[in-house]
């Protein structure tokens, strides 16, 4: 998301390199408010020398000369503000990662994106993410005014209001979407024909979907047409009571539905993974950044064993791709539709005194095989796209027998 809903951000905290750069914000104040630039000699010391190794070549009397220059030099001293320095500072150190999951949040941007994580917002019901350095439409939510204003995945989002998104990370792009609930919000929307138009929108309440389930008859077997919206927090107990209808009818083969889904709660796609999988099978591993990694494993009894396709495409994110990887790599499963978005990454959340908070990506995502969701996203066994002619995307129906051609072709492999 990212998101307009913001998933993936794990309960433990890092506690590693902060203390310089919290030795630095201290020193920027106080020296500024005690009329001098530059930081005491014990602080620059601090900030030089107490690094490990990976730090070892880093000199920071360049910033503070920088630093120095500026306040003496500027035409306009009285509009420099410490506080405003020292968070752009930080800023730029860390949109220098290129990583646009990992971002710095001053202490009000912090207080909003505190807000929205708890639900407490308005929105137009859009999971959005960076690709190609292109703000981009992840997923439209079931029922959300993105999805009835027609917005659709893969199209990009050229402004926000009259703001570029060019130079904006994913979560100021969130912040600037969401609002009060009643409010209009415009996109500018480069469409999937080219075609450029400006798509007003009312804020609303986002009520995120979980879990469809119906039945198709076919030759004399019955399918389970099975779709997931989104891995949030309600989505185990949702699934759960559409696995015991799918047992309890008796569905000869299933269709897995992960398509415009994108994403939510690792536990929640391992977990599901468990009613496909046996106990102890490998569903994500998460590599971390010095080398070492964590195996997630199948924890269920693999209730569901009847014969599977799953449908994907652009919109399958995060967990989506997870559970999409697991039953792919672990039983064959084929994949119908198309790649998927390649949001394969972890983010933890570190908040700091002053209010401020750095959301950071400390993990990637690899499928039981080993390959790397991380930007690359999941292939599909068998393709097949959409139009992207606006009237022809008009004529499909998803999830609708013979106005689905991606649900048509699953269909025709279960025969």
């Amino acid at each position: 998301m990212e998101l307009e809903t913001q998933n993936n951000i794990a309960e433990k905290k890092i506690k590693k390199f902060y203390l310089p750069i919290l030795l630095l914000a201290f020193g920027l104040v106080i020296g500024y408010f005690a009329g001098q630039y530059k930081p005491s000699e014990p602080i620059k010391r601090l900030i030089n020398n107490n690094q490990d190794v990976t730090y070892k070549d880093v000199n920071f009397d360049l910033f503070w000369q920088v630093w120095d220059k500026l306040n003496q030099k500027y035409v306009d001293k009285s509009s420099l503000d410490a506080e405003k320095l020292l968070y752009g500072a930080i800023g730029g150190m860390v949109n220098s990662a290129g990583d646009p999951y990992t971002t710095y949040f001053e202490p009000q941007e912090n207080n909003k994106f505190q807000e929205e994580i708890s639900g407490s917002f308005g929105g137009v019901g859009i999971e959005i993410g960076k690709k190609d350095n292109i703000l981009t439409v992840v997923a439209p939510l079931k029922d959300t005014p993105a999805a009835k204003a027609g917005i659709v995945t893969n199209e990009k989002i050229l402004k926000i209001d009259s703001k570029d998104t060019q130079d904006l990370s994913t979560d100021e792009a969130v912040t600037l979407i969401r609002g009060k609930i009643g409010t209009t919000v415009t996109l500018n929307i480069l469409g999937l024909n080219g075609e450029v138009r400006d798509v007003p929108l009312i804020r609303a309440t986002i009520k995120i979907p979980t879990v469809d389930l119906s039945y198709i008859e076919q030759s004399d077997k019955k399918i389970a047409y099975l779709r997931i919206y989104s891995f949030n927090q309600i989505v185990d107990g949702e699934f759960k009571k559409a696995a015991q209808d799918i047992l309890n009818n008796k569905a000869d083969k299933i269709i897995l539905d992960l398509r415009n889904n994108p994403g939510g709660l690792l536990n929640s796609a391992i977990n599901i993974a468990g009613w496909f999988l046996t106990k102890g099978q490998v569903v994500v591993i998460e590599e971390y950044g010095n080398g070492q990694s964590d195996v997630y494993r199948a924890d269920g009894n693999a209730l569901l064993k009847m014969p599977i396709v799953m449908l994907i495409n652009g919109g399958s994110a995060s967990a989506s791709e997870i559970l999409a990887g697991a039953l792919h790599d672990n039983r064959g499963i084929k994949l119908v539709g198309e790649k998927s978005f390649g949001k394969g990454s972890v983010q933890e959340l570190e908040n700091f005194a002053d209010g401020s908070a750095l959301k950071v990506t400390i993990a990637k995502w690899l499928t039981p095989n080993g390959i790397s969701i991380s930007k690359k996203g999941i292939e599909a066994d068998v393709k097949i796209e959409l139009p992207k002619d606006v009237k022809a995307l008009e004529a499909i129906e998803i999830g609708k027998q013979g106005k689905d051609p991606q649900l048509d072709k699953a269909l025709e492999l279960l025969k």
